[in-house]
Formats: C-alpha cells, sequence, structure tokens
C-alpha cells in the first residue's frame, strides 16, 4: 500500500510520515519492475546518506523489519563495502546475518574498522548465549547424569527412585518391601569428563548462520566440566579452534567464510582426536557439497558409527531451515543410520542430549531427508 506511484490507481498521495516511510523503502525496493515510476530509488554510494537511511528505517518500522531490509541492501545493492566503515556498523541493527557478512569481509577490514566490528560481533554473541546458554547446560547435564547411571553404585549414589521401578516385580506383600536385585546409581559426572564432544562445522559462505550458532554452542559446552569439547572448522583447509573456545569472538574471527569444501579432510582430523569412540559424539554441520573425496567421506562416517561414536548430521543451525544441500550425500549418510537434517538453535539443545544417552534424535517433523 506504501510507494502510491502514478500507476497504483488510488489517486492519493502520500504525506508526512507515510511518505518518509514510503521513500525509505522506494530507496531499496524501487528499482527494477518499479523503474519506471516518478519516485526515485536507490541510496547512492554515499556513506552519509547510506546512514540517514539506516537511521530511518529504524525510526520507521520494527527491529526484526530493519534487519530484513539490511540483509536485502547488502545483497540488492552491494552496501557490503560500507560495512567496512566504523560508523556505518555503529548505525545498523545487528543480527546473526550482520555477523555473517561481516566475518566474511574480515580479511579486507581496515584496522580502524576492526574494533568496531567486534564490539557488533560480541553484541551479537551475547544476545544468543543469553538466550540459549541456561537451557543448553541445564538439558546436557541432565542428560549426563542420565548416561552416566551405573548398576553397581554406591550407596549415596543410588537413585532409588528408578530403582525401586526397576525391582517391583521383586515386592513381597508379607513383608510390604521391594527386595531389589539391580540396584541403579548416578555416576559422579562432576568430577571427571564423561563424554567428549567434537563440532565439525563447514565455513562455506552458505554456512554464515549455522557458524555463528555453533561457535557460541561450543563457548557452553566448553564451560561444562564433564564434557570436553573439540571445535573443528573446514573448507578445503581444517583449522581447530578448541584453544579459543573460552571467547566465541575470537572463534568467529578465526574462521574464513567461503572457499571450497573438503568433508572428508575434515573428518579425517575430527577421526584422529576420537580417543574414547563409545563416549564421543561428533557434530557435522554442513551442506554436504563435497569437494573432496565423496566415498572415503562416508567410509569415515562408517567407521566411526561402528566404532562407537555417535554421529550427528545437521544441514544446518540456524532459524531459516535447510539451505540447498547435496541430496544424494544426505541420502548416503541416512543409509548409514546418520539422517542429515536442519536444526534451530532452541532444538540443539535437544538434539545433543538424546544423542548423549544414546537415544534416537528428535528429527523435527519437517525433515529434509530421512
Amino acid at each position: 500500500m506504501l510507494g502510491g506511484g502514478e500507476g497504483d490507481g488510488t489517486g492519493c498521495s502520500l504525506t508526512g510520515r507515510d511518505s518518509s516511510m514510503d521513500g525509505a523503502l522506494g530507496s531499496l525496493y524501487g528499482g527494477g519492475r518499479d523503474a519506471g515510476r516518478s519516485r526515485s530509488a536507490g541510496l547512492g554510494a554515499s556513506a552519509p546518506s547510506v546512514a540517514r537511511w539506516l537511521g530511518d528505517i529504524r525510526t520507521y518500522f520494527p527491529s526484526s523489519v530493519v534487519q530484513v531490509m539490511q540483509r536485502d541492501a547488502i545483497e540488492r545493492l552491494g552496501l557490503s563495502a560500507l560495512l567496512l566503515e566504523p560508523e556505518m556498523l555503529e548505525a545498523v541493527e545487528a543480527d546473526v546475518h550482520l555477523v555473517g557478512t561481516l566475518l566474511s569481509l574480515n580479511k579486507a577490514m581496515p584496522e580502524t574498522t576492526k574494533e568496531t566490528a567486534r564490539a557488533v560481533v560480541r553484541r551479537v554473541v551475547e544476545d544468543v548465549e543469553k538466550r540459549l546458554a541456561t537451557r543448553t547446560r541445564a538439558t546436557l547435564t541432565g542428560a549426563l547424569d542420565r548416561s552416566a547411571r551405573v548398576s553397581r553404585p554406591r550407596h549415596r549414589d543410588i537413585d532409588w527412585d528408578r530403582t525401586i521401578r526397576a525391582n517391583l516385580k521383586n515386592y513381597l506383600p508379607e513383608y510390604r518391601t521391594v527386595v531389589p536385585e539391580r540396584l541403579v546409581g548416578y555416576g559422579r559426572a562432576s568430577q571427571s569428563v564423561k563424554k567428549d564432544v567434537v563440532l565439525c562445522i563447514d565455513q562455506s559462505g552458505s554456512m554464515a548462520a549455522s557458524v555463528v550458532y555453533a561457535s557460541v554452542f561450543g563457548a557452553v559446552l566448553a564451560s561444562m566440566r564433564s564434557i570436553a569439547t573439540r571445535l573443528v572448522v573446514f573448507d578445503t583447509a581444517v583449522v581447530d579452534l578448541t584453544d579459543q573456545l573460552d571467547d566465541p569472538v575470537d572463534v568467529l574471527f578465526g574462521t574464513q567464510l567461503g572457499g571450497g569444501t573438503d568433508i572428508n579432510r575434515a573428518l579425517a582430523y575430527c577421526q584422529s582426536q576420537i580417543t574414547r569412540p563409545a563416549d564421543t559424539v561428533v557434530v557435522l554441520i554442513s551442506d554436504l557439497y563435497e569437494g573432496g573425496i565423496r566415498d572415503e567421506m562416508l567410509k569415515r562416517v562408517a567407521a566411526m558409527k561402528a566404532s562407537g561414536v555417535q554421529f550427528v548430521a545437521l544441514l544446518a543451525l540456524s532459524d531459516e531451515g535447510a539451505p540447498a544441500y547435496d541430496r544424494e550425500h544426505a541420502a548416503a549418510l541416512a543409509a548409514l543410520g546418520a539422517p542429515a537434517f536442519a536444526c534451530t538453535p532452541d532444538l540443539f539443545p535437544e538434539v545433543m542430549a538424546a544423542a548423549i544417552e544414546k537415544r534416537p534424535l528428535p528429527i523435527p517433523d519437517m525433515v529434509t531427508h530421512q
């Protein structure tokens, strides 16, 4: 309804706030099929013009809409170069997608902009961590406690509720008691590492949001003493960022979005780091477009699963559903018992809990491949 040019048929003109909103929209979306209309379109190349426009859209539209418009501006009008200027970064509405854009520009970023860029990235990372960290720790702590149950516990470690339920068949009515043939107890998860988790992340350009979320989850997992977490990112090369897991911002700036993909090489490295296969969860986050040796990749997955490793394949770790992905490779993984599916950040703790407990994964109803 906004954007009434001469051809809209209403015969009405916009004034005041409506006109300003129309101008902000027209600057971004007024090209293409609307180019023949009387209003002008485009933000031009000047930084002041873009700064004013960014301020306008934040005035007229809610944050969720502003983020969409910023993404469209970067894609449609080629504004990536302007994000290299500190004043631009201070004006934008920060979100996960903007972080992905900044990371892809990292190598071209002048020193004067890097500190501002880190501040923007940190703001987004802290927001994501605040939303997800507490629930992730609680969910995985419960899963670790359950997976650590032992059959010959010490008295103080007995899980009496589960022990009674496991021995109800041995109830003696004349004595009004249960004779426990089998004791069920909790392991002492807090005193030792119970599970090893390897996050193996494809850092090709299409996986930007997944890299951001995986880095935050990696930091959360690394903060749990009972989980030994390793974070590996790859394109055609493999980089182990485990020593930076205490700060997900450092992790993100250690990635290099874009480039090719060699999943086989990445899995070979991950496989070499596994020392306790029965207590290890490997999470591959990739769109599965393999530039390496396909058959070798599948053999590695099969070998890891045969050794007792819990293998999870996520096509995306984001709120946007599955990206374009290699369906042939997804089908091959599914045949090995590793269905590939897209996972939202809110579902990820449940997926990890299921993998830790070695029970079926909570695959969403709208699975991408089974």
